[in-house]
Order: C-alpha cells, then sequence, then structure tokens
C-alpha cells in the first residue's frame, strides 16, 4: 500500500503553521465559500436576477439519468482532495487553489450580476428513483447563482491537475477525462444550468489555468519554439 507523504496522525490544530501542515490552511477556502453561497443564496431573490438562456438549452433535452455524474461531482472533489492530500501535497495546493479561485470569481459574478435559469420542468414525464434524486437536488438548489457553472469549474480544475499528474496511469487519465465530460454534460441536461453558463465557466478555468500553471505551460513542447 502506497505511503502517505504526510503523517497527518501527529496532526494537532496548534501544528496547522508548521511547514508540515500549512498546507491545510488553504481548505479555510471552503469556509468562506459556504459562508458567501449561503448569503448569496438567501438575500439575492430570484426576481432581482437576470435569466439565463440561449438557443442550446431548447435543443438540449432532459435527461434524468444525469443524476449520476451529477451527485458524482462531489464524490470526484473529496476524492481528488483527499487523494492528493495523502500523496502529492503539490497537486493538492494547485487543485485547492484552482478551486479558490473559481469559487472567488464565480461569487463575485454572482453577487454583481446576479443570474438565474428557468428552464427546470414543470413535472417528470417518468417517475424512477432519478427522478425522484433530481427532485431533491431541486429542493435542495435554488434556481439562482448559476453563471458561471461551479459544476464545471470545479471538474475542469480537476482534470487540469490529475493530467499534470505524472503518476496517474493513461487509464485513469482517460476516465477522468470522461466523468468530466459527463459532469459538465449533466448540469444541461438536468437543467440545472443553462449552456450559457457551461462557456462561461471555461474563461473562469483559463485564468485560473494562467495563474498555476503559467510556468508550466512555458516549458511544454506544445509552446516551445522548434
Amino acid at each position: 500500500m502506497k505511503k502517505p507523504v504526510v503523517d497527518y496522525r501527529n496532526f494537532r490544530f496548534s501544528k496547522i503553521t508548521s511547514p508540515e501542515y500549512s498546507h491545510l490552511l488553504l481548505l479555510s477556502g471552503w469556509i468562506v465559500y459556504f459562508a458567501l453561497y449561503f448569503l448569496t443564496e438567501n438575500l439575492i431573490p430570484a426576481e432581482s436576477c437576470y435569466p439565463v438562456h440561449c438557443f442550446l438549452d431548447d435543443i438540449i433535452p432532459f435527461c434524468e439519468y444525469f443524476i449520476i455524474p451529477y451527485f458524482g461531482w462531489y464524490l470526484l472533489i473529496v476524492f481528488s482532495l483527499g487523494y492528493f492530500l495523502l500523496y502529492d501535497v503539490e497537486s493538492f495546493k494547485k487543485l485547492q487553489i484552482f478551486i479558490m479561485i473559481t469559487q472567488g470569481l464565480a461569487m463575485a459574478a454572482y453577487i454583481l450580476f446576479p443570474t438565474r435559469q428557468d428552464l427546470r420542468p414543470e413535472f417528470f414525464e417518468r417517475e424512477n428513483i432519478f427522478t425522484a434524486l433530481t427532485g431533491m437536488l431541486y429542493s435542495l438548489d435554488t434556481n439562482t447563482g448559476v453563471c458561471p457553472s461551479l459544476h464545471v469549474a470545479y471538474s475542469i480544475g480537476i482534470a487540469s491537475v490529475w493530467l499534470k499528474y505524472k503518476p496517474a496511469a493513461r487509464w485513469f487519465k482517460a476516465l477522468i477525462i470522461f466523468f468530466v465530460a459527463m459532469i459538465c454534460l449533466s448540469t444541461m441536461f438536468l437543467k440545472q444550468h443553462s449552456a450559457v453558463d457551461f462557456f462561461a465557466a471555461l474563461p473562469v478555468c483559463l485564468f485560473a489555468e494562467i495563474v498555476l500553471y503559467k510556468d508550466y505551460w512555458k516549458e511544454s513542447k506544445l509552446f516551445k519554439k522548434r
């Protein structure tokens, strides 16, 4: 079994600023995010939000089976952060900072330019476990604060870090790409997001990518002068 690079069994909160554990401070970004999420969800009424829509939304059908990758997103975040926390601290830092950058930009957008989507079906044509889970999702998550999509932004960030992680096998990287693609599609097929929200997340991810991996891409064979 692979040995963790940091022995967290000896961790105490009094040691969190020590060089061995200081990277854990980055997790405090989630506290800020959840606080802002609560405020934006409860203090910005839907009537004050700009409805987001494009022609692609009318083409993409509702499909409740996409609830599987949509909920799988949460597991992907926990798995990726947890794995890198144990086995590659630098990748953990990159991923958590990527998430924090996209969180910050998205939250600024939600506050300065509040958005909503009015795409959810009024009723489900079928009754099954997947529509039941989708209905639960609708009841727990409002249709506001949607552009850009953080489901998309986090997923792309996770894919970016895994693809640069040399020990990961090619089949695993291919699996990550497939799963991330399914997550991005799920946001639109579940009518949780407009296609606009997906495209709006791309420049947010590009900004985070440049901030974190500018030197990586400079040294990449793709951009080296021949």
